[in-house]
């Protein structure tokens, strides 16, 4: 049993290099051909990866500027549109004062008019008023010289009047 322990023995050793030989063949093979070209692949994805990077960098900063310019664009439009109404409200103040101001001395000159012809009608009347009077006061003037009045007479002739000049 001894001799049949020994070959074993011996034979196990060689078996062990040519296994370690192969394996370590197989691992220089596949390192050369797997590994190198899988290396090479991994390495141009990573390179297209970090380009992707920089284009979305890129692009973000451009679109950053892009947002920036706009947000410039609104607010100047907004302060324009500010600027055109302020304008058109002064405008329209101008407008609106220059109308009440025409108004006002249209009104003005109308009422002067007005009382200018008022105050002619008002003297108008009163002549007109006067002239009555004085044809009453003659009327009554006359029937007292024609008679003599005592205080009846003279109430009727009070009441005639007035009866006269309400007409």
């Amino acid at each position: 049993m001894n001799l049949g322990t020994l070959d074993l023995v011996s034979i196990v050793p060689w078996e062990i290099i040519t296994q370690l030989i192969n394996l370590l063949l197989l691992c220089l093979l596949l390192k050369h051909f797997l590994f190198k070209p899988v290396q090479n692949i991994l390495n141009a994805r990573q390179a297209e990866i970090d380009k992707s990077y920089a284009d979305a960098e890129t692009a973000q900063t451009r679109a950053e500027e892009l947002r920036d310019e706009y947000e410039k664009r609104i607010s100047d439009a907004k302060a324009e549109a500010a600027d055109i109404a302020k304008a058109a409200s002064r405008k329209a103040q101008a407008h609106y004062d220059e109308v009440v101001g025409t108004a006002k001395a249209d009104a003005a000159r109308l009422r002067e008019k007005a009382e200018a012809q008022i105050e002619q009608e008002k003297k108008k009347a009163m002549n007109e008023l006067k002239d009555e009077i004085s044809g009453i006061a003659v009327d009554i003037a006359s029937k007292v010289v024609e008679r003599e009045i005592d205080e009846k007479d003279h109430e009727g002739l009070i009441s005639e009047f007035i009866k006269g000049v309400g007409e």
